[in-house]
């Protein structure tokens, strides 16, 4: 990772303040909007260090995926993500107060929190994960470390990176995945049998909870027998606990997840009731798209998330264009795409393109009017013998080339007026014959009229 001096501008709109923490693979800054005066977090990663190490390639990608459908007062909000050669940049919300572990170590004074502070957080978080339970999220690693409080001491659950995303036909299959943290993870977790998410996400709100009361943890972390209290629920509750406190812990450290109590259960419980407000849906859902969509199979997030992200080389808002047949072009009525559609144009999130090398799609910017576009894309399939079938501002290039058959897609998408983006991708076929015919009949085709072509035929600037 290149040396990131604070103060300097990053994409001309973050100014970087202090380093906030740093791991293996990435380092996280406070930085400033200069256009808002809105604080953030931006986490720096490496592509390089990344693509080396396939599995932590993997968990960026499940954990910025996750967080761009999680949008929750109670969870860390992920703003947009940008990218250069080098690096990447994720911009989150700054969360000022520091982890819930650091709260109680200040606060708590060796006998935890008042009954009422432990149960106002523990509402907080039984918000969110039930939230994020309802989109088949699991995050498997709730613990005080990645519970996040702000000034006005509301928190936020953060660090997705072990999560589970899971569809919504296979939400009743069990997971395998052996992961967390040994204090907070669930006796059947360990079985390696198969568990539920929320069920596990469960028992780790009971030791949360445990520990915001009594401050303390339920199991002795040093204990070499960790495992064995955990299986068994071997702890004790002090004797301050209220008796509808000390009912519940007992409900959620069931070592038996059949028993266990259910997030839907707790929500019901006369404890955890006490003072609790639902948060009304419109402020936990995220926002629904319009009722357009585009049925082609290269749309954006067909389910629909809406937000201010966007990348380095987007507008805030990009629109698809198109035309009805018979009329002149025209563009359709404004959907907005995000950052992850312009970086995946997939319907489930994809980063390779952030970490390989340019491969089986591109994407140029041009002021070219769009019919000449079309026209010269047309023209370029015919020097070949391909054909080309034209769909309002997506053109399907085939054709039979020395190792069969191939099959191209170039797709045209408004990024402002003056602007638009032309898409290119193999559909089918041998990789070397799409490079072969792109380096030989699409790029000096396309030259005069997209950016990113140099005069000696190097690789385009906007490929990824």
């Amino acid at each position: 990772m290149g040396k990131v001096i604070p103060g300097r501008l990053l994409m001309g709109r973050y100014e970087l303040g202090k380093l906030l923490g740093k791991g293996s693979f990435a380092k996280v800054y406070l930085a400033r909007n200069v256009e808002t005066g809105e604080e953030a977090a931006i986490k720096i990663m490496d592509k390089g260090h990344l693509a080396r190490s396939g599995a932590v390639q993997q968990q960026v990608m499940r954990e910025i995926d996750i967080m761009r459908r999680v949008r929750h007062p109670n969870v860390v909000r992920i703003h947009e993500v940008m990218a250069t050669k080098r690096s990447i940049f994720v911009v989150m919300e700054y969360v000022g107060g520091g982890s819930l572990d650091a709260y109680l170590a200040h606060r708590a004074a060796g006998r935890g929190l008042a009954e009422p502070s432990a149960r106002r957080v523990f509402h907080q978080l039984v918000s969110a994960l039930d939230y994020c339970h309802s989109l088949g999220v699991y995050h498997r690693d709730i613990k005080p470390d990645n519970i996040l409080v702000d000034g006005a001491g509301k928190i936020k659950v953060a660090d997705f990176g072990l999560s589970a995303l899971v569809d919504a036909d296979r939400r009743e299959a069990p997971l395998h995945t052996v992961c967390g943290t040994p204090m907070f993870i669930a006796p059947e977790v360990f079985l390696r049998r198969g568990y539920d998410g929320a069920k596990a996400d469960v028992w780790a709100c009971g030791v949360v909870l445990f520990a915001l009361a009594a401050g303390r943890f339920p199991f002795n972390q040093k204990d070499t027998s960790l495992y064995h209290l955990i299986r068994r629920g071997e702890y004790h509750c002090p004797p301050w606990f209220s008796p509808g406190l000390a009912r519940l812990i007992r409900r959620l450290l069931c070592p038996d997840p059949a028993r266990r109590i259910a997030m839907a259960q707790i929500k019901e419980n006369p404890w955890f009731r006490k003072g609790y407000k639902e948060i009304p849906r419109s402020l936990s859902e995220p926002e629904q798209r319009g009722s357009d969509s585009d049925s082609d199979d290269d749309s954006p997030v067909a389910r629909g998330y809406r937000s201010r992200m966007h990348t380095s080389v987007s507008a805030p808002s990009l629109t698809t264009l198109g035309c009805a047949a018979g009329s002149a072009p025209r563009i359709r009525r404004p959907k907005s795409l995000n950052a992850f559609d312009i970086i995946a144009s997939s319907p489930s999130l994809n980063l390779t393109g952030l970490f390989e090398e340019p491969g089986e799609q591109m994407r140029f910017v041009s002021a070219a009017p769009v019919p000449e576009i079309i026209a010269k894309l047309e023209e370029i399939a015919g020097h070949v013998s391909f054909t080309a079938r034209t769909k309002e501002y997506q053109v399907s290039i085939g054709g039979n080339g020395n190792r069969g058959a191939l099959l191209v897609s170039a797709k045209v998408f408004e990024l402002t007026p003056e602007l638009v983006m032309l898409k290119v991708c193999k559909k089918a076929g041998d990789t070397a014959e799409y490079r072969q015919f792109c380096d030989n009949e699409l790029k000096p085709g396309l030259r005069g009229f997209v950016d990113g072509l140099p005069e000696d035929g190097g690789e385009p600037i906007a490929c990824n």
